[in-house]
């Protein structure tokens, strides 16, 4: 019985199954970027690119900013247009408001005129009547003049464009609510009477009183004692924001006696809900 002849033995490498990791260590670099490190090294200098190639790109970026700056050019006139437009529209609803306002106070005088026809015919309306007088200056219904405190508020004196300071549309707010808290009878930002009805917002940059746009600075009128409307101002909150405003981001708060002023009634109260209770 013979055995079969020995296989021969191949003898293999320990490290054979590593040749992917060797080739790695033995050649670091792609043979391209090897073949630009050489080409450096003979010359002294990377190689270029062909000049039209720089040429053309040069080009591409010429034709791209020559092409938007002729859209630019062309888009300006209708975008002015547009805007002007919208000012122009802005202005005509301005002047409508001015207009209807005009026509409020008008029939609020015929119906006062009215009212007062009723009154000499019935007498039993006389306290009604007074009633009405009475409270119609803090609700704003009518016209008020007397003495009381002027207050001058404005933005800080700065360039940036920073809210901190600058007056917002709280801060009028919360100076209006501390005047009422102190003792006001009647109060008016920019010569428009505030009432509980008034919306102090803000749109845009800008502050409105009852959709009005308000003018920096911002001048709060407000009838009552002089002699202590302004020191109860300093105790209320609003007050205290005021005083925090001014010393710490330098907005203006400037306050005044006057012997008399004169505010108008709010062209936009009225109730729409209320009726007199029985």
């Amino acid at each position: 019985m013979t055995t079969p002849e020995a296989q021969p033995q191949v003898k293999r490498r320990k490290d054979a199954s590593m040749d992917l990791l060797n080739d790695l260590l033995r050649n670091p670099i792609d043979p391209e970027y090897r073949l630009v490190a050489e080409r450096t090294e003979h010359t002294g200098r990377p190689p270029r690119a062909p000049r039209w190639a720089v040429l053309l790109v040069a080009l591409l970026i010429g034709t791209m900013f020559t092409v938007s700056a002729v859209q630019t050019t062309r888009r300006a006139p209708a975008v002015q247009t547009e805007r002007d437009q919208l000012i122009a529209q802005i202005r005509d609803q301005e002047d409508r408001q001015d207009a209807l306002r005009e026509r409020i106070v008008e029939l609020r005088l015929e119906n006062d005129t009215h009212r007062a026809a009723l009154l000499r015919d019935n007498e039993g309306s006389a306290a009604i009547q007074a009633e009405i007088d009475r409270l119609a200056p803090s609700t704003g219904d009518v016209a008020v003049k007397g003495p009381g405190i002027i207050i001058v508020v404005d933005d800080a004196p700065t360039d940036r464009e920073d809210k901190l300071n600058r007056v917002l549309d709280r801060d009028l707010q919360m100076l209006a609510n501390g005047l009422w808290a102190a003792g006001a009878e009647a109060v008016a930002i920019n010569g428009h009477r505030l009432s509980s009805l008034t919306a102090i917002r803000s749109a845009g940059d800008a502050i409105t009183v009852d959709y009005r746009s308000l003018t920096r600075p911002y001048r709060v009128e407000a009838i009552g004692d002089p002699r202590t409307l302004h020191a109860r101002l300093v105790n209320t909150t609003g007050g205290q924001l005021w005083q925090g405003l001014q010393q710490n981001y330098q907005l203006r708060f400037d306050v005044s006696q006057a012997q008399e002023l004169e505010l108008a009634a709010d062209p936009g109260l009225g109730l729409t809900h209320a009726r007199r209770a029985n």
